[in-house]
């Protein structure tokens, strides 16, 4: 009976000091306003990102062999970054094609390196909506979610450390708890991915505008998307970034806020420049 004790009062020590670090951590984002609790520097975030990048091209068929190509998609990367309100942010964002000409996909790894894949990028059809996609990943990045992802596991896995430890003496009983509770815990980190996804919009929203594009290839984007399916089958994006039913919506009433006499005409859309460089290279 001491000896559960002794482990119970171990685990309440490890528990406190997992929450205290967690909750203690405070930062304000530089270009949200938003109080976070993170746990990593903007440079460990880079770190991490660039120590991914070799497994994203593995699994993605490595960068589509076209420098032309590359060279516009990062073009228009470094508009939006060099002409919004995201150029606050500390990251050296770095922006990349994928080979990948099945997986309808597009991402960020923490730090600011970003991807679309060749499949994406042929189903579009104007500048203003790859500006969409890719300020809707630069949202991500300089929003910090990756990271406040992590604070959150890293407590999680604390918690769980601490359940394997009060639960039982034998390392065999005190793992399968550890295991559980770390199910749990991933089961409650999902919940904040929706919330997450409409913060990007909004700032995606944010960043094209500044940048000079036209907010309606956001929502052309999430549309594309939207009828990409194949069969019951939703396109790859919506696996990796969950799709609220009223999203598009959402940024309808976006744009009809900023805009209610109309979007300005000198927010453009990019068309003949897009199909000029991206129609005879894919």
């Amino acid at each position: 009976m001491s000896r559960l004790f002794i482990r119970l009062g171990i685990g309440l020590l490890f528990t406190i000091f997992a929450l205290l670090n967690y909750w203690g951590n405070v930062s304000e984002n530089v270009v949200t306003g938003e109080k976070q609790r993170i746990q990593i520097s903007p440079r460990q975030e880079v770190v991490l990102g660039i120590q991914s990048i070799e497994q994203i091209f593995r699994q993605h068929g490595g960068l589509y062999p076209n420098r032309s190509l590359q060279a516009y998609v990062a073009r228009v990367g470094e508009n939006l970054i060099d002409n919004s309100s995201a150029s606050k942010s500390p990251y050296p964002f770095k922006f990349h094609l994928l080979r990948d000409n099945i997986t309808i996909n597009a991402f960020a790894l923490p730090g600011g390196q970003i991807f679309i894949t060749t499949a994406l990028l042929s189903r579009l059809n104007s500048e203003a909506q790859l500006a969409g996609i890719l300020s809707h990943q630069i949202g991500h990045v300089v929003a910090r979610h990756a990271a406040e992802h992590l604070a959150k596991q890293q407590l999680g896995i604390a918690l769980v450390n601490v359940v394997g430890l009060a639960t039982s003496d034998r390392p065999k009983n005190g793992r399968q708890a550890a295991i559980l509770a770390q199910a749990v815990n991933e089961i409650l980190t999902l919940k904040y991915s929706r919330d997450d996804e409409l913060e990007s919009d909004r700032l995606g929203f944010r960043f094209m505008v500044e940048a000079g594009y036209n907010p309606i290839g956001l929502v052309e984007v999430m549309n594309i998307l939207a009828s990409a399916r194949s069969g019951s089958q939703l396109p790859e994006f919506f696996s990796t970034h969950p799709n609220p039913k009223n999203r598009i919506a959402i940024l309808k009433q976006i744009i009809a806020k900023n805009y209610p006499r109309g979007i300005p005409a000198e927010l453009e859309e990019g068309v003949e420049r897009f199909d000029e460089i991206v129609s005879p290279r894919l």
